[in-house]
């Protein structure tokens, strides 16, 4: 294949994640990137016409479940083993001077 990444395009993509590479890593991304690049092309040589396009390889289900109220909050016989009580809430000492 032919170089589809020039030096240029390395450069831009350090700048963009914000990479400071020394001339080998530069020649080791392009490398990697071209590799990237003609697994690609082996890919696209894949015949996907009778395959329907999907986000997921597994069905979406929904799976939350309606939000129902079935026993009420407990408050009041959460407070009742309360010590001592400020309205609806736990009266504790002072922690912090």
């Amino acid at each position: 294949m032919a170089d589809r990444i020039t030096d240029e395009t390395i450069e831009y993509v350090g700048i963009l994640a914000k990479l400071k590479l020394s001339e080998e890593e530069k020649e080791a991304a392009k490398g990697d990137m071209e590799r990237m690049l003609d697994y690609i092309d082996i890919l696209n040589e894949l015949d996907t016409s009778g395959t329907e396009p999907m986000s997921h390889i597994f069905p979406v289900n929904n799976v939350f479940r309606e939000d129902v109220v079935t026993n009420g909050d407990g408050s009041e016989e959460t407070l009742a083993n309360a010590p001592v009580r400020a309205g609806q809430s736990f009266k504790v000492p002072k922690t912090i001077g």
